[in-house]
């Protein structure tokens, strides 16, 4: 089977995948409201329900993911794959997340940074997406071939700590300065009450969104790193310069 055309760039889907059902709302969330209230169609793939967390339970740690990711403007589905803690590489789960870009047909995909120096289970299912970006385009996969292959366009990876941001490759900066997109990532982000109450998350994603945004004159972003080379049909896209400072 060949794979079937994409929709246009401005309103094919965006899937975003987080190990944790906080992490796209921590790591990438005013990215989320600026395509959602752009009238892109956003989709959660949430492969665990927080089990070996320190405070929430499962079941109050979904409720919280459900209700953030209505603020946001996405859907959102869990993925079962080995559990919070527990995430192993392998190749089936990279099959099942292939099948769930096949079924959503994501023209751009977010996924956790590939850089180890964070929770195990980020850099992992980071791999696992990267690795199932490329099985959604095969044709010959027995596992996928009730659904025909898709190419998703963009495979962008998120960093939900300053750790986690990948040395040494410069980042795409997403502008959410906009005060309504500012209001609804903070909602999203106090949603999960199980986590903010006992830490300062949402404190530091903003200070750092704070620095990208003064890295380019604007005043909060979100640093987003490409998988590959980022293609463009002219420099016109160029309009905006990147760093503030000379």
């Amino acid at each position: 089977m060949k794979p079937t055309p994409n929709p246009s760039p401005e309103n094919a889907p965006l899937l975003a995948f987080g190990a944790h059902p906080d992490d796209i709302e921590f790591g990438c969330g005013g990215v989320i409201a600026v395509e959602a209230r752009a009238g892109r169609p956003v989709h959660f793939a949430v492969c665990s329900r927080g089990e070996a967390a320190s405070a929430g339970t499962p079941e109050k740690r979904a409720a919280e993911s459900e209700r953030a990711a209505e603020i946001l403007g996405a859907t959102l589905e869990f993925v079962e794959l080995d559990g919070d803690a527990r995430l192993e590489v392998r190749a089936a789960h990279a099959t099942a997340l292939a099948g769930l870009i096949r079924r959503v047909r994501p023209a751009i995909v977010l996924a956790p940074s590939l850089v180890e120096n964070q929770h195990p289970d980020h850099f992992r299912l980071g791999q696992m997406v990267r690795d199932a970006t490329r099985l959604a385009r095969y044709g010959g996969v027995t596992e996928l071939r009730s659904t025909p292959p898709h190419t998703v366009d963009r495979l962008l990876h998120y960093a939900v700590t300053p750790e986690s941001e990948p040395p040494g490759v410069l980042p795409v900066l997403i502008d959410v300065s906009d005060p309504e997109i500012g209001n609804a990532w903070t909602a999203a982000m106090e949603a999960h009450s199980s986590q903010t109450d006992s830490r300062p998350y949402v404190e530091l994603q903003l200070a750092r969104a704070r620095v990208h945004g003064l890295r380019a004159g604007v005043g909060h972003a979100i640093a987003l790193f490409p998988n590959d080379p980022l293609l463009f049909d002219s420099l016109a896209p160029f309009v905006r310069a990147s760093s503030a400072f000379p």
